[in-house]
């Protein structure tokens, strides 16, 4: 299918120039390459879950599913327009869609904070629209939050991670560009998507941090 492109990769689209997508969701085999549990709901009572964008999805995502009290991740899209978009058409940069990791937990064995950590750490906040030599709209650092409190608690994070930066770095010198917003939509990507480097062990990761800590 040819479908037009964003000139300007830094570039949002506007809901009126976004991409049209589909009524259906994207097929998907619903068990996790990894853990064996589902990619979709119903999660047990009781979880709770967060979604991040950190570049490329398939290195944010390995760096969630082998942490304690995770019950499933998956990768996706979110942040954009675009009805159940395709791969190809969130990479056109006409949806708005981020590429994201949807991360199910056990809050009596982990919690949002102890993501969030892994969050800052594992990628670099400060780069707008790309991470690394990845460039475009969906490679934007995101937090997607599911909750006011969760919301509270990711920008109470981003200001002491500004401030861990701006000790190692000098303040002013490496800014976060962050988005942090209300969770309004998770598109499920394509199969091949899903754990793709458990699938793939040799295959690309992009994914490097600042090398500043989010503790002192």
């Amino acid at each position: 299918m040819l479908f037009r492109k964003n000139s300007d990769k830094d570039k949002l689209p506007t809901k009126e120039q976004a991409l049209p997508g589909r009524d259906a969701p994207l097929p998907l085999h619903n068990q996790h390459f990894v853990l064996l549990s589902p990619l979709q709901p119903p999660y047990p009572e009781g979880s709770e879950s967060l979604v991040v964008g950190m570049g490329c999805f398939w290195g944010a995502e390995r760096a969630f599913w082998s942490l304690p009290g995770i019950i499933t991740t998956a990768v996706g899209y979110s942040g954009g327009h675009t009805p159940n978009p395709s791969y190809q058409e969130v990479c056109s940069g006409m949806t708005g869609h981020n590429e994201v990791v949807l991360v199910v937990f056990d809050p009596s064995v982990t919690d949002v904070d102890a993501l969030l950590r892994v969050f800052w750490e594992s990628h670099n906040p400060t780069q707008g629209m790309r991470q690394g030599s990845d460039r475009g709209t969906q490679y934007r650092s995101g937090i997607y939050c599911s909750s006011e409190p969760q919301q509270q608690q990711a920008e109470a994070s981003k200001a002491h991670y500004q401030g861990q930066i701006n000790r190692a770095q000098g303040p002013g010198r490496e800014v976060i560009t962050t988005e942090i917003l209300p969770l309004t939509d998770f598109y499920f990507a394509e199969d091949y998507h899903q754990q793709y480097l458990a699938k793939n062990p040799g295959g690309y990761c992009g994914l490097g941090g600042m090398g500043v800590g989010f503790c002192d």
